[in-house]
């Protein structure tokens, strides 16, 4: 994700109504005009204008003796936050097992506007470990996790990213294969069909609830990923049952060489993971 320049200038007049909420919620009680104003160092003209606005909003709230006091939306931010809190509590609760029943490392991904995006690593306590920085952005062609979430993205979203993707792979390849004069319409011919086979594999996966690699991203190195819907789970992945309206946040992918997480034992190791998710979630 991309980090924020702090010598950018942002929005003056969001930032001072920013302010008077931090004001109010400092001060944990309802507050006087001439008290906000106060302590803001602002004419109580202006700090006026600016709580019409809040209170519109329902960040701010006027009580009867004309005193204000936070708004009801300052009280759903908060319980977002608990919620947000709660819930990484519980996947990493459920990585953390995992881990310890697998012996591989373990990723959480989150969908953001640029893709998946690796938000927790677990890892292993193995002289070797194998997991993946947090911040990195997780390929959607080759990677179980971009796999899994992309699967439950619409393909207007994903569609220009898998094709950039494609495009950039496909560039590489070029490059080490020493086919310069290869020309643009056979490759934007072969990427709209590698596109079309992708977008038709994401049907499966998405039915499924879960996604695997085998050596894509690093040779030698597998995953499998699984969808997590805090709200449900199933312990069978015969019997996954995944509302196709609603769309995926988070995913948990266990990663470890082709010894620790063979091909031949896929349906047992998402049936260990999808099991241990339903243990936590089931609170």
């Amino acid at each position: 994700m991309p980090e924020l320049d702090k010598s950018q200038n942002g929005v003056k007049s969001m930032e001072i109504g920013l302010s008077i909420l931090d004001v109010l919620v400092d001060e944990r009680a309802p507050m006087k005009l001439k008290d906000i104003s106060s302590a803001m160092q602002m004419h109580p003209a202006k700090i006026h204008r600016y709580l019409v606005s809040l209170i519109l909003k329902n960040y701010v709230e006027q009580l009867d003796d004309s005193s204000y006091t936070l708004g009801v939306r300052v009280d759903a931010l908060r319980q977002a936050g608990f919620d947000q809190n709660n819930v990484m509590e519980q996947l990493t609760k459920i990585a953390v097992d995992i881990k310890n029943t697998l012996h591989c490392g373990v990723q959480i991904a989150k969908w953001f506007n640029e893709g998946p995006i690796v938000i927790k690593s677990v890892e292993p306590n193995t002289p070797i470990s194998i997991i993946t920085r947090v911040g990195s952005r997780m390929p959607l062609v080759s990677s179980a996790t971009g796999k899994l979430l992309a699967s439950y993205q619409p393909s207007s979203i994903i569609k220009p990213l898998v094709l950039a993707e494609l495009q950039a792979n496909k560039d590489q390849h070029v490059v080490s294969s020493l086919f310069e004069d290869e020309s643009v319409e056979v490759k934007e011919r072969d990427i709209l069909v590698q596109w079309q086979a992708f977008e038709q594999s994401l049907l499966e996966v998405r039915e499924q609830g879960y996604a695997y690699a085998m050596g894509d991203v690093m040779k030698g190195i597998n995953a499998f990923s699984i969808a997590i819907d805090m709200q449900c789970a199933s312990s069978d992945v015969d019997s996954i049952v995944m509302s196709m309206s609603k769309r995926l946040g988070h995913s948990i992918t266990v990663i470890g060489t082709a010894e620790q997480l063979p091909y031949s034992h896929k349906k047992r190791i998402i049936n260990k993971m999808l099991a241990i998710a339903q243990h936590y979630k089931s609170f």
